[in-house]
């Protein structure tokens, strides 16, 4: 199944929605990224995604990556050092737990649903949303079909 066919656009839609409801509780920035394959370790491809991105262009270095290679069967949660300077270790261990619970049901969109609002949760204690936040980046899923090593498109 290609990046694209691994989500409906309705569930597209409630994603970008419960982005959104997780933004408004923190400054965090959090992203979805989809791609068919992963040949690597995901946490590194995550990284390079992440790069590809730009993610690391918010002013407090408090972006959420949750990538997904959807034919490969890999996933893997990445906070960028404004959040990993000030978070325990194991920090994304619970989102983690939580994708691959649903994930091994075949609840995609369930999986990736809870995963958003739980990151926004658990940011919300160390960034919490001031009256002034600014949307840095955009909610947006991202994917990538061509599985080109890094052409993420939206």
């Amino acid at each position: 199944m290609k990046a694209k066919d691994f989500l409906t656009k309705d569930e597209c839609t409630r994603l970008i929605e419960a982005i959104d409801r997780a933004e408004r509780e923190t400054s965090g920035e959090i992203r979805i990224h989809i791609e068919s394959h992963c040949e690597d370790d995901p946490k590194e491809r995550a990284l390079r995604t992440f790069r590809i991105l730009n993610m690391s262009r918010t002013a407090e270095r408090n972006g959420v990556l949750i990538y997904v290679a959807s034919l490969s069967h890999k996933f893997a949660v990445i906070g960028d050092r404004g959040i990993n300077a000030k978070v325990p270790a194991g920090f994304w261990k619970d989102v983690v737990a939580v994708i691959g619970e649903n994930f091994s049901k075949g609840l995609y969109a369930e999986g990736l649903g809870e995963a958003v609002e739980m990151t926004g949760r658990k940011l919300k204690a160390y960034f919490p949303y001031s009256k002034d936040d600014v949307n840095e980046l955009p909610n947006d899923i991202s994917f990538n079909d061509d599985d080109a090593e890094d052409d993420a498109k939206v």
